[in-house]
């Protein structure tokens, strides 16, 4: 098992080598580098043509500096730590301090440059996912360029031809890279700011990694049994939440660099799926849906009016994508009656705990787990655990939030006599019904006739 110290090590030399030299220095434009796993607020343009900045959940977007006209950003792929959740850091690959990297912001039509150095301890390269440009830019280690050695710096210039929602990761052992998480967003607004736009609109990415409970680096070569599902690299409830105004029209941009598919569900509303990582879909071939389906290598962006006050979940619906540090090979314990045996079991176990005979919810349990290895289902709400984990965490639509304000505001306050509550009173009896009259019968039974199957010989 790994350290985090121990994962740095081996990189520490490759990063003193990496540094380019004070005179190649002057001709790069800076490298910012962010630590905080919060959201943070969108930055406006400070030059160019305007849009409409997006909010990366969990991440930030990479600024740039006009350079004769060229917008140029510089992406450093280095070893970072990422917090997936408090209590837990995990050993990543990614980009300018984060993994996910940072979110690339650019306008219909932009001549974009980007520097990319390489602290990795291999070689490396950038695809930019869905995007027109010269195929010498596209990125494919050994078919379009040649490798970026560690130390090295390569620059990627192109112009945005289209608008749209794409995606950048390496094309260079790939396998262990996106293993890693070394992916990002990359949003080209229109030119024109008043096409396609909205009042808040998030993006984020789909991650899934394989970390053994107590350990701090991911398995690479695992191809099928993930135990955490995230959100731009960050499980539930380390997840922050998405804040809007009531009436708010709202874009939600999903990419997924995963090995499966993730059935994306929103709560309380309705939404159509806008666009692709293909481009803007027509508005006569949408549809309303509260669920889609984002495959491997796939952008999905959603768009739906706030119209419903409250706190509404938004998560992958595969349950298992909603838990942490789960395995496949946990047998189905409901209805077996293991007292006795947890006995034994206590005296030479003394943190034992009896799990999985009435069902998988943890309640108020706590159990000893390994450090840096988050619950299964763990979070707290207004009333009580909300039992839930990975790619799971709320949309918060309120009357009250400011444009432009993005800052959590807390829980929501519900009207009199809207929630759910518990019946005091008498059970209801049990009533069946006559199959002939239809007329109540507490005595009455009911006749099934069964036929058995014969083929389907003479039909057709």
């Amino acid at each position: 098992m790994s350290s985090r110290r121990d994962f740095f090590t081996g990189a520490a030399a490759l990063v003193g080598a990496g540094l380019v030299s004070r005179a190649g220095a002057a001709t790069l434009p800076e490298a910012p580098i962010m630590s905080s796993a919060a959201t943070q607020p969108p930055p406006s343009p400070p030059n160019g043509r305007p849009y409409h900045p997006v909010v990366t959940l969990n991440g930030w977007s990479l600024p740039w500096r006009m350079n004769q006209g060229v917008k140029e950003f510089h992406l450093i792929a280095e070893p970072v730590v990422r917090e997936i959740a408090p209590g837990m850091k995990a050993n990543l690959w990614g980009y300018n301090g984060q993994s996910p990297g940072p979110t690339i912001e650019v306008v219909e039509g932009d001549r974009v440059r980007i520097f990319v150095t390489n602290r990795l301890p291999e070689q490396t390269s950038i695809h930019w996912h869905g995007q027109r440009l010269p195929n010498g830019m596209d990125g494919i280690t050994g078919l379009n360029q040649p490798p970026i050695m560690p130390g090295k710096t390569f620059v990627y210039e192109f112009v945005a031809r289209r608008p749209g929602t794409f995606m950048y990761h390496p094309h260079a052992d790939e396998m262990v890279q996106m293993a890693m998480g070394m992916m990002g967003f990359w949003v080209t607004h229109p030119k024109n700011p008043a096409h396609h736009a909205v009042d808040r609109d998030f993006v984020f990415l789909l991650n899934a990694y394989d970390i053994e409970p107590g350990s701090y680096t991911p398995r690479v070569n695992e191809m099928t049994d993930f135990n955490l599902w995230t959100f731009n690299s960050r499980a539930f409830p380390g997840i922050d939440t998405m804040n809007v105004r009531q009436g708010d029209r709202v874009r939600i941009r999903a990419g997924n660099l995963t090995m499966t598919n993730h059935p994306i569900h929103l709560h309380g509303h309705e939404f159509e799926v806008t666009g692709t990582d293909g481009g803007w879909t027509r508005p006569e071939s949408r549809w309303p849906e509260v669920t889609t389906d984002v495959a491997v290598g796939q952008m999905r962006a959603i768009e739906f009016i706030a119209d419903a006050p409250g706190d509404w979940a938004f998560h992958c619906h595969k349950p298992h994508h909603t838990m942490n540090a789960m395995g496949h090979q946990v047998p189905n314990m409901i209805g077996v009656d293991h007292r006795g045996v947890a006995e034994k079991i206590a005296k030479l176990v003394p943190d034992y705990m009896v799990m999985g005979d009435k069902g998988g919810s943890m309640g108020d349990m706590e159990m000893p787990l390994p450090d840096n290895t988050l619950p299964m289902m763990t979070g707290q709400g207004p009333f009580g655990g909300i039992e839930m984990g990975g790619m799971f965490t709320v949309v918060k639509v309120r009357k009250d939030q400011k444009p432009g304000d993005y800052t959590d505001p807390g829980w929501y306050r519900h009207p009199p006599g809207t929630v759910a509550y518990e019946w005091t009173g008498a059970p209801p009896g049990a009533v069946r019904h006559d199959s002939a009259g239809g007329k109540p019968d507490a005595k009455a039974t009911i006749e099934v006739t069964v036929r058995k199957p014969t083929g389907h010989q003479g039909h057709h």
